[in-house]
């Protein structure tokens, strides 16, 4: 197992791109017989749109993001409520499941996805990712690779967490790190040639308010000078 999640976490660290990223959770799901996985990132935002990665059969994930699932899976709802490691789908059925949650479940096993173990991801601010292996081999079987896995799989679902979140921020990625939105923004019009009094006019901000957020930008990306990070800004810019 140690091997498996080495080669799992070099391929991953490497990944620039949502589909390697998949590649390499799918490789360590194969290995650890788990089927399929599914990371969901949750909005932030009341109404936004989720983020996923998965090895869901693509015919489902198509028809649950067209459909907004997601608003009214139980699962989602459970991994939001509490960061405790669950299990769910048919098999699984609490007592106090809806006809309407039911229905969801034999509508998913319809597409292969008959039960499953979701890790919520939690932050200071509650939820704000899961990651699920599913299955629609028989409930022993599979019960048997997650008693098996059991603390592997919260360490894969912390770290894949770690690098996947890169992948919707990567517009304001510079030299490694993650600016701000105002922090990208300043940056662009300083490599414009605009000074802070000109982006603070530009922007609708107060020069000293546009000069911190340069000053941050300088200090996320560890250069002492502007000239530095606008250096950084034009070579990222290369690269995409």
């Amino acid at each position: 197992m140690d091997r498996v999640f080495q080669k799992f976490a070099e391929r991953l660290s490497e990944s620039t791109h949502p589909d390697a990223a998949r590649q390499s959770m799918a490789d360590i799901t194969a290995a650890l017989k788990l089927s399929y996985f599914a990371y969901l990132a949750l909005p932030r935002r009341p109404g936004g749109a989720p983020n996923l990665i998965s090895t869901y059969p693509s015919s489902w994930t198509a028809l649950y993001l067209q459909r907004g699932y997601e608003s009214v899976d139980p699962v989602v709802r459970q991994a939001i409520a509490a960061p405790r490691p669950f299990r769910w789908g048919l098999g699984y059925e609490p007592q106090s499941q809806s006809d309407s949650e039911r229905a969801l479940f034999e509508e998913a096993a319809k597409y292969g996805i008959r039960c499953g173990f979701t890790l919520p991801i939690h932050d200071g601010k509650g939820a704000i990712a899961a990651l699920s292996f599913a299955t629609d081999e028989r409930r022993t079987g599979f019960e048997r690779s997650l008693v098996e896995h059991a603390e592997s799989l919260r360490l894969i679902a912390s770290f894949f967490h770690a690098h996947a979140r890169r992948f919707w921020t990567i517009d304001r990625m510079v030299g490694g790190a993650v600016l701000s939105p105002r922090e990208f923004e300043c940056l662009e019009w300083s490599a414009r040639g605009k000074t802070a009094g000109e982006i603070g006019i530009i922007l609708g901000i107060a020069e000293r308010t546009a000069g911190f957020h340069l000053d941050n930008a300088r200090a996320k990306l560890g250069v002492s000078s502007l000239r530095q990070a606008i250096a950084l800004l034009t070579e990222s810019k290369s690269r995409r």
